[in-house]
């Protein structure tokens, strides 16, 4: 599943540059059954299967050094921001244990310390989706990896707040005109209305943002 987004645009690049490096590793390679079994039925009853703590163990102490951090995207976990995601760019080493089924054994958020983290109030099939938008977010933030140094600054939610609009060429397209003020070469002013857009749009979609915002 990793292979095709992580093969495309701005990830591609930084691997390609060795800024990054990332791989993938399958935790059938660490069973000891004829099956290769990585689940098991949960005690106590319910639905569904739950992944087995051995492979994952044996997994993450073949990968972990001392600058290692474990992360388990799942839905029980902090939310996942942009604040998180420039924590991560920062640190030598992520090992994401991405679940499947109906979940995994408490035993390997305990054992190995795995911080959880969320990147939604929703479901999904398993983690591998949410480890690359993870992924995705934290490889662009590392330095060298996006064409200017501004881009992951200026970027919506680096200030706390959603990103101002953006307009190009052409001036004026099917009656609708780019504002004035982009037009003045007054960089000041440009500075003070995108600011002002920024937090008007973050106060119409995303009130919430805007009390962690101010700060």
């Amino acid at each position: 599943m990793f292979f095709g987004p992580f093969a495309e645009s701005v990830i591609a690049r930084a691997v390609k540059r060795k800024i990054v490096e990332i791989n993938t590793v399958d935790l059938r390679d660490f069973t000891h059954d004829k099956h290769r079994s990585v689940d098991d039925k949960p005690y106590g009853g319910g639905p569904g299967m739950l992944m087995t703590p051995e492979p994952i163990f044996e997994a993450v102490e073949s990968l972990r050094t001392a600058e290692s951090c474990v992360v388990l995207p799942g839905p029980g976990g902090e939310v996942f921001t942009q604040k998180t995601a420039m924590e991560f760019s920062k640190l030598k080493h992520l090992i994401f244990l991405c679940g499947h089924y109906e979940g995994i054994d408490e035993r390997v958020r305990e054992g190995l310390e795995a911080r959880e983290i969320s990147i939604g109030d929703y479901v999904l099939t398993n983690g591998n989706l949410a480890a690359m938008v993870m992924v995705d977010a934290v490889v662009r933030l590392m330095p060298g990896v996006l064409g200017s140094e501004e881009s992951g600054v200026s970027e919506s939610f680096s200030e706390g707040l959603l990103e101002y609009p953006q307009y190009t060429r052409p001036e004026v397209f099917r009656g609708m005109k780019v504002p004035d003020v982009l037009l003045s070469g007054n960089h000041g002013q440009i500075e003070k209305w995108r600011k002002e857009q920024a937090l008007r749009k973050t106060k119409k979609v995303r009130p919430d943002l805007i009390r962690p915002a101010k700060k």
